[in-house]
């Protein structure tokens, strides 16, 4: 539906975005991921049309968006967009909602019916003659929702839409993102910092790292399989380096780190230096003194916990095994196991679980 061909944006002497190419699927929920000043909201700008490449080409359906001003407006006008902080009148919910389609000349009563239309599925209905100023974050969050799709774009775009809510109200926007996808068909585009909405959310995933759009692929392959260090970090894996391919027979490879060899599944061929990317979920942590139970475990390393660091219902443990494993656990297994710091245990990957990148040449390659 939108194809991005070879797109930058410059400022001055900084290139905000770089060559980016994309292909954005009708009716699906694509999200851009990346640091903070990565070029995602620019990306986003772009494709609404409300600024200009400085090269590069976006179609929609197939037509030019730089084509003649009255022809972005018709494009522009299939489109919807939702800030970080969205702005509103200091008029009535419902005014504020009627707002775009007062620039297309719908009649007031139809109008009416479309404004009502829209703050019900927001579940805003009982605000309909509130001031819009007098509303939570959460709520002019819902009434710029309401404001994009009573227009019924066919894209919706969404820039870090729950950046400043609580944690009640962003999953409320990630509701009514969903519902609005699946009931219309609205293909929406969306930014966020919060790599775990966009797992939740998308269909698809784009990487956005220092104005270059490094990855696209669905969640499990941009959280399980990154193509290199750098994404591999951002998604909350710290690679093990410094690994060498020892063996590799049929795709079951032999991996030696330090003192320690790895079984993983790779293509990538024997000799080449390769680190190893591990999920910290697929960590499982035992005591070193437990009695030895049959497993699945292809990999199995002894270590010392280093750290242990709450993360919400879960703790990260560090373990020094010749090298730096996390593992992510409950905090009741944590218990449990009796796991402090200085503990000696067993840390089990599966080969299976073992994402191989190949540190050789100029640009990583994932095996």
């Amino acid at each position: 539906m939108i194809r991005i061909e070879k797109l930058t944006r410059a400022f001055g002497a900084k290139e905000a975005l770089r060559d980016v190419t994309l292909e954005i699927r009708r009716g699906e929920i694509f999200t851009l991921i990346g640091p903070s000043g990565s070029g995602k909201s620019t990306l986003i700008r772009l494709i609404d049309l409300l600024d200009s490449p400085s090269s590069g080409k976006i179609f929609f359906d197939g037509t030019d968006t730089a084509g003649p001003k009255k022809d972005r407006l018709v494009i522009r006008r299939r489109m919807s967009m939702v800030f970080q902080k969205p702005a509103v009148l200091n008029t009535s919910v419902a005014e504020n909602v009627a707002f775009g389609l007062k620039f297309r000349g719908v009649p007031a009563t139809e109008a009416e019916k479309k404004v009502k239309f829209a703050l019900h599925l927001v579940g805003l209905s009982d605000l309909y003659s509130r001031r819009a100023i007098t509303l939570s974050g959460g709520e002019m969050q819902r009434v710029a929702l309401a404001r994009a799709m009573v227009t019924e774009p066919e894209v919706l775009l969404l820039d870090e839409p729950t950046a400043n809510l609580d944690p009640v109200s962003s999953e409320m926007i990630e509701d009514l993102i969903v519902r609005i996808n699946k009931r219309f068909g609205t293909t929406i585009v969306m930014s966020t910092h919060d790599m775990l909405q966009g797992q939740r959310l998308a269909d698809r995933i784009g990487v956005i790292m220092d104005g270059s759009l490094v990855q696209v692929g669905s969640a499990p392959e941009i959280f399980y399989q990154p193509k290199g260090r750098q994404i591999a970090r951002f998604v909350g894996i710290d690679a093990i380096t410094g690994g060498r391919v020892i063996e590799n027979t049929g795709g079951h490879a032999l991996i030696r780190v330090g003192e320690t060899c790895f079984e993983a599944l790779t293509d990538i061929p024997k000799g080449k230096r390769v680190s190893l990317c591990i999920r910290p979920e697929d960590v499982t942590l035992t005591p070193s003194d437990s009695v030895s139970e049959k497993t699945s475990m292809r990999n199995r390393i002894v270590g010392r916990i280093q750290k242990i660091l709450p993360s919400g219902p879960f703790v990260r443990i560090a373990v020094d095994c010749g090298f730096p494993l996390v593992a992510l656990i409950t905090r009741r297994s944590c218990t449990d196991l009796g796991l402090s710091l200085g503990s000696m245990v067993i840390a089990g990957v599966k080969a299976t679980a073992i994402h191989v990148l190949q540190e050789d040449g100029d640009r990583n390659a994932a095996g």
